[in-house]
């Protein structure tokens, strides 16, 4: 029995298509495409930062990132591992971008940390996603105003 056949006899279909859809939406995010996003997040979507607040709805999660990629226009997220068990995914690896606070990608204002997130898919959409880091190095340059 080939692998993607046992594990779809052992959950369904759900673990393979959770880890598919969740990299879609990863993909989405490294484009910024809030136009994908915002077709693969639930009406009821719920974005939990590294800190522990939460934001729900499609449209208020949409809102947020079109001012974190005004902030962050490069942001990228660079996904080293992958586990799941069934509708919910974890992802490891490296959250990087630049801040800018004029619309302008200047090389000292480059950040890169070492991120996971956690994501649960419903209905073929991304209903959380959770996110583990260490914000302090964005917040550096936030507070600095990034050495602009």
């Amino acid at each position: 029995m080939d692998l993607d056949r046992g594990v779809n006899a052992l959950t369904g279909g759900y673990k393979v298509e959770a880890v598919k859809r969740v990299l879609e939406f990863v993909s989405a995010i490294n484009r910024a495409d809030l136009a994908a996003l915002g077709a693969m997040t639930s009406d009821d979507h719920s974005f939990i930062d590294s800190d522990g607040s939460r934001l729900a709805g499609r449209e208020a999660v949409l809102d947020a990132w079109r001012r974190y990629f005004s902030m962050v226009p490069d942001y990228t997220i660079a996904v080293e591992e992958t586990y799941s068990r069934g509708t919910t995914v974890v992802l490891i690896g490296t959250a990087t971008g630049t801040y800018s606070s004029d619309g302008r990608i200047k090389d000292e204002n480059r950040w890169s940390v070492p991120a996971a997130w956690r994501a649960v898919v419903k209905g073929n959409r991304v209903a959380t996603w959770q996110l583990f880091v260490n914000p302090e190095p964005i917040f550096r340059f936030i507070r600095g105003n990034g050495g602009e």
